[in-house]
């Protein structure tokens, strides 16, 4: 996974009138979204006060099956807070080789924990097997780490986690005393495509983080939830990285409105990766890696040098992240005609690759 954190000239106004695929992240609050922060309640969070940050914490633990929400500026902060929360300095979390918690947010666990990750490969499926989970486990010894907690994904790289699984690697954290957390940056992507209510996902989970700014289109935050002895935890964890906020309902109130309104409608966006996936599938020269499961669309074109191709569609108004493997990610700013503009544009560019 790669991410392009600068751009070239005339970026703003592609975001403006193009069709930008790089994450589900680039999503704008829509209007009625911006009336409802606009019209928030609000008070002091960090005394506890703000009464649409409370209603965003009990909504989200109330969809999760779990006692107690807190809200978060982000979802590296959201992971960081619930590993601080689950272990202490020495002890080790088991997690994937490609995760985000371990590749993609900077280390924090070990760099402000003293949390050594243990990392396994993912297995085609996005699942982490158990045999390998068992064998990295530590002997109860002055040698080791204290293996403490098993982070799963949900969705990794836009694949879903079988229901059948979750309940495996719950078997096995009990087994061996482990507690489970979820980064469910995009779970309710999962939730939509099993059909099936959030708590059936995290019911086996100690504690999930969920992002309302990627696929729910909130333009900021996450929820971690959990019991109330670990929320108590985490709470503090929170004020030390820094993540208390003050008026924070007008940022909550987005995340309420993303709960009410933006959840049902990731279909939409599961529907039109479906759709991109079949339209450059048909394209000479262009591979898809595998069917997109939810709103992900991995892609090669073989003989072109991808920072070319990406120059190329800029040009035709379709922003990405070159890559070897290209990541195109649906969301609720990319439309029926916004799929047909991609295959078009990735068409044209595509020709005269180099060989």
């Amino acid at each position: 996974m790669t991410h392009m954190y600068q751009q070239a000239p005339g970026a703003e106004e592609l975001q403006t009138r193009g069709v930008d695929l790089r994450s589900d992240t680039v999503t704008r609050p829509s209007a009625a979204m911006r009336a409802a922060m606009l019209n928030a309640e609000v008070g002091d969070d960090v005394y506890g006060e703000d009464p649409t940050v409370r209603r965003l914490e009990s909504r989200i633990a109330e969809l999760a099956g779990m006692e107690a929400g807190l809200f978060l500026p982000s979802g590296t902060q959201s992971n960081l807070v619930a590993l601080l929360s689950h272990c202490g300095r020495g002890d080790e979390y088991l997690v994937g080789q490609q995760a985000h918690t371990y590749k993609y947010e900077g280390g924090g666990a070990a760099v402000f924990g003293g949390i050594q990750p243990q990392p396994i490969e993912f297995e085609p499926d996005g699942t982490l097997a158990i045999d390998r989970l068992r064998a990295a486990i530590k002997p109860d010894d002055a040698h080791f780490a204290k293996t403490r907690l098993l982070c799963l994904e949900n969705t990794v790289h836009g694949k879903v986690l079988p229901l059948s699984y979750l309940e495996e690697a719950a078997a096995f954290a009990r087994e061996h005393r482990l507690a489970m957390h979820l980064d469910g940056a995009r779970v309710f992507n999962a939730a939509v495509r099993l059909g099936v209510p959030l708590r059936e996902i995290t019911k086996h989970f100690d504690s999930v983080s969920i992002c309302l700014s990627k696929g729910l289109g909130a333009p900021v935050g996450s929820v971690l939830a959990g019991s109330a002895e670990f929320i108590r935890r985490a709470h503090r964890w929170r004020k030390v990285a820094g993540g208390g906020m003050r008026q924070a309902g007008i940022l909550a109130a987005a995340g309420l409105y993303a709960l009410e309104h933006n959840i049902d409608r990731l279909a939409a966006d599961h529907a039109r990766a479906q759709r991109l996936a079949e339209g450059l599938a048909r394209l000479p020269g262009v591979e898809i890696v595998e069917p997109p499961q939810t709103n992900m669309v991995f892609v090669r074109v073989p003989g072109m040098d991808h920072h070319e191709l990406a120059r190329r569609l800029r040009e035709r108004g379709v922003i990405i992240s070159p890559a070897p493997v290209l990541r195109l990610v649906t969301h609720l700013d990319v439309d029926d005609e916004g799929v047909e503009r991609v295959i078009g544009a990735f068409g044209e560019a595509a020709r005269g690759r180099e060989t």
